[in-house]
Formats: C-alpha cells, structure tokens, sequence
C-alpha cells in the first residue's frame, strides 16, 4: 500500500493524544487504502467541483501559458517511491506545478494567502520529495465553466472570459525543506506500521466467521 500525494495532508495531521503517531483522520485514511487494495476497488468521489477541474484541465494550462508565455503541457506519469505515490500535472526542470480549476469566482482564492492550504502545502511537498525538484507552485486558475455543469446557478460568477488573464490565476510557492521531508517520512514509516497493522487484522477477523 502506497500513501497517494494528495492523502498527505491528512496523513500529517496531528493526533489529539500527544502520545500517539498518527490522527484518527490518517488511520481513517489508511484503512480505506487497505480495503481497497485487499478487495480491488477504487474509491472515487464525484462532484462538479471534481468534474470542471477534469473537464477543464487543458483550459487552466492553457491559461497559465498566455499569462506567462510559456508552453507548458499536462505531465504524465506516476512516480511511485517506497511508501509514496504521485503525479503532478506540470513538470519543469526545477518546478512541480499543480493546477487547482476553481469551480466559480466564488471559490477561487484571489490572494496567495487565501489560497494557501496545509493540506494542499503537504501534496506539494511530496510532490517536490517524489521528483526531487526544489521548487512547487500551487496555481488556482479560474476559466469559464461549461454552461452544462452550472446552469443553476449565476453565469457572473462562471463565465469569466472576459476578465484579463493574468487577474485569474492565484500562485502559491513553496521552497524544498529537508526537515519537513522527514517529519514525512516518519509518518510514512508510522502509516504503514498501521496499515500492515489493520491488513492482518481485517484478515484474520474473517476466520472468526468459519
């Protein structure tokens, strides 16, 4: 079982009880992954906030490049390491870069302090432990949603064409730091303990039906 980039953030968050290694939000988590591995099913949420940001990705890339006059391209490809998985979507030779679609005007951050978020903080930095890159952007980017996905609710708020580009995207940068990488990977070592933990646990229960 690998902790996935994005699972991060709650694999980091800290346990009430002070003694403890891991929250009840990571072993939650943790134990979803295990099931999921054992009975080979995936656990995908769906919502229109996770839909625009699939079905506009190439919008929110393309967005990025006008603002900068660059010619960055999706990134393919997972990069699996020991207990980590991860894939961002851009990748330079000094820079992970994750793009975050916002659903309306609404929700999209307008300042980098809005827009910073520990947990997406901690995707970031696994992303920069997983590519070794010393640099991560966190880039909110707000494009005109599709008329299909939010015909209920106010086109001010979601046709956005009209508005300059570089006044729609929202950069959050972060710098590699060694010592949080191994915090990380303490909590790494400290989640697979648990998951092995629960893996026989949930294994041997069953015996108990026979």
């Amino acid at each position: 079982m690998k902790i996935r980039a994005h699972q991060m953030g709650d694999i980091m968050t800290s346990p009430r009880n002070k003694s403890e290694q891991l929250s009840e939000t990571a072993k939650a988590v943790i134990r979803s992954n295990v099931k999921q591995e054992i009975f080979e099913y995936k656990n995908q949420i769906n919502s229109k906030y996770i839909e625009k940001g699939i079905t506009h990705e190439q919008d929110s890339i393309d967005l990025l490049n006008k603002v900068r006059l660059t010619d960055y391209t999706k990134h393919y490809g997972r990069i699996d390491y020991v207990q980590l998985s991860g894939e961002c979507d851009i990748l330079t030779d000094d820079t992970v870069i994750d793009l975050k679609t916002s659903w309306s005007l609404i929700t999209w951050p307008g300042t980098p302090a809005e827009a910073h978020n520990k947990a997406y903080e901690w995707q970031l930095r696994a992303y920069m432990y997983l590519y070794g890159r010393p640099k991560a952007e966190l880039i909110f980017c707000m494009v005109s949603t599709d008329p299909e996905l939010c015909k209920y609710e106010p086109e001010d708020i979601h046709q956005v064409d009209h508005i300059d580009p570089y006044m729609r995207i929202t950069v959050v940068r972060y710098e590699r730091d060694l010592d949080l990488e191994e915090q990380m990977r303490q909590r790494l070592d400290a989640a697979h303990a648990y998951a092995d933990s629960y893996r026989a646990e949930l294994l041997n229960s069953k015996s108990l039906n026979l």
